[in-house]
């Protein structure tokens, strides 16, 4: 099974980068983040139309998550169930016995801002709630743009960075206990030691073209999807095209 997660920073404005990327890569699954619309506005006929089950939760101007899928998309969730926000950032479903969960995590802008804090409150219930997800579904993949540069490898400029918002202790502390809940990057399964390998890049500053970039999107495995792990690549491919999201997409195959 082929899994994906693109942030494409409005699908109103990406829907067609979406279609093609799905003729072309053709993913089993593939995890949106930042839809950028209200649901009534969704475009879930077109998505039905490449051949693609959808759910979805929108909101207007920010947030928002889709899963597409070609299989039956079951029991899906909408939000963390044990953190009351207005803002529309996760959605978990099973697909073929796997249980995918889609998220789009809190930036928090930097590090003297109130939206530092609900990033950090939202990775902690992320976290709480994801230990019993996998209590039940032992095959799982975690999957969005989660806004955080685990690695310095990860960021281009590490030096530079270091101590901000993305890359800061907490944050990556974060991360890795997810990690520790036996989840693995696949990435850098496949690319330990990969440098200057990333999947957002500034608009400004011509961040894509002279790769100034960040690796914040993931796909994180348990056990079970790990140990049958055959690729993990990010596709750079979209972000050349005309108007793109400032994000890659990443996929793995399980």
């Amino acid at each position: 099974m082929k899994i994906a997660t693109w942030n494409v920073n409005s699908l109103n404005v990406r829907l067609p980068h979406v279609l093609d990327w799905l003729a072309s890569a053709a993913p089993d699954v593939l995890c949106l983040q930042e839809l950028k619309l209200e649901d009534k506005k969704f475009p879930k006929e077109a998505i039905e139309a490449a051949g693609y089950q959808v759910a979805f939760m929108g909101q207007k101007t920010y947030n928002g998550v889709a899963i597409i899928s070609k299989h039956p998309i079951e029991d899906v969730v909408y939000n963390l169930p044990n953190f009351e926000d207005e803002q529309k950032r996760l959605i978990a479903a099973t697909i073929n016995g796997v249980r995918i969960v889609g998220g789009y995590f809190p930036n928090g802008q930097s590090l003297d801002s109130e939206k530092y804090p609900y990033k950090l409150a939202w990775l902690t219930a992320l976290t709480e709630w994801l230990a019993g997800e996998m209590e039940k579904h032992p095959s799982l993949a975690l999957m969005g743009d989660f806004n955080i540069a685990p690695y310095d490898i990860d960021v281009h400029d590490p030096k530079a960075w270091e101590g901000q918002n993305l890359v800061s202790p907490p944050e990556r502390e974060a991360f890795f206990k997810l990690i520790g809940l036996g989840l693995t990057d696949a990435y850098r399964v496949k690319y330990p030691d990969a440098e200057k390998m990333f999947s957002w890049w500034d608009y400004r500053m011509q961040g894509f073209r002279r790769n100034l970039g960040m690796r914040i999107d993931h796909i994180l495995l348990s056990a079970p999807l790990l140990a049958s792990l055959t690729a993990c690549e990010i596709d750079k491919e979209p972000r050349k095209w005309e108007r793109p999201s400032d994000h890659a997409p990443v996929w793995a195959t399980v």
